[in-house]
């Protein structure tokens, strides 16, 4: 059984009430630093794990942050087998703004690969922006989703339609209504309409308490097949803002 070690430092750092759940990462566990906080990079030990099943992997080469601060996530192929990538924050958040600041198209994406922006506590306590096609070909490339998203009204797919390399994306997380919105460039608030690419608001019976979840970042493969294009995959996260 892992021995696991408090991260109470993290804390004290972020002013976070002593009421407040406290986290703990698994000792060894590889942690990075980025957009100010500290994440933990998952490793499933050479064993398949969800999603997908795929395999994770703690490598540099599959999660790194480079010498401009940002944050890159990989799918690589070594060994004879695909290697995902996620991380997770190490401290609880809650309700607030999550603001992605992204310069890699979505829409460039091979149609199995997954990309996700995601709080997550359990699969039916969870708010997502996913990029992919699953697995279908000149499917559309973006959805939100609140879990589950089987459920009629959880769901919002929608196509990128981008005009650049950069945009940001975001939900606003509140007790009564989950906002979300894509749009081009790199800021808090688009300039004109012209610039969004998608929004929605989710009004259902399925927002998530303020408990213990954690946001997640993650690269992985649909069902765990392969890219079909055969080749590896990279996504590139600019920055991270929790308002």
């Amino acid at each position: 059984m892992l021995r696991f070690l408090a991260v109470s430092m993290l804390f004290a750092i972020a002013g976070c009430s002593a009421s407040e759940p406290e986290f703990i990462i698994p000792e060894g566990a590889r942690v990075i630093s980025f957009s100010g906080y500290e994440w933990v990079v998952s490793n499933s030990e050479g064993k398949k794990a969800g999603p997908g099943p795929n395999y994770f992997s703690d490598s540099e080469e599959n999660v790194w942050v480079d010498e401009k601060g940002r944050l890159h996530l990989k799918i690589t192929f070594r060994n004879e087998k695909w290697h995902c990538a996620r991380v997770e924050l190490a401290r609880h958040t809650g309700y607030g703004r999550y603001i992605f600041y992204v310069s890699t198209r979505p829409d460039s994406l091979d149609r199995q690969v997954v990309w996700g922006l995601y709080t997550y506590k359990n699969d039916n306590e969870e708010i997502d922006i996913e990029f992919s096609q699953w697995g279908i070909e000149n499917n559309q490339e973006a959805q939100y989703a609140i879990q589950p998203s089987h459920v009629t009204g959880n769901k919002a797919r929608f196509r990128m339609n981008m005009e650049g390399t950069y945009s940001t994306h975001l939900f606003d997380w509140t007790r009564k209504w989950i906002d979300f919105a894509s749009y081009h460039g790199h800021r808090k608030q688009p300039v004109n309409e012209t610039e969004i690419i998608a929004r929605w608001r989710y009004y259902g019976d399925d927002i998530p308490p303020d408990s213990d979840e954690k946001l997640k970042m993650n690269l992985w493969l649909f069902r765990g097949t392969p890219p079909s294009d055969g080749k590896e995959a990279e996504v590139v996260i600019d920055r991270v803002e929790i308002i």
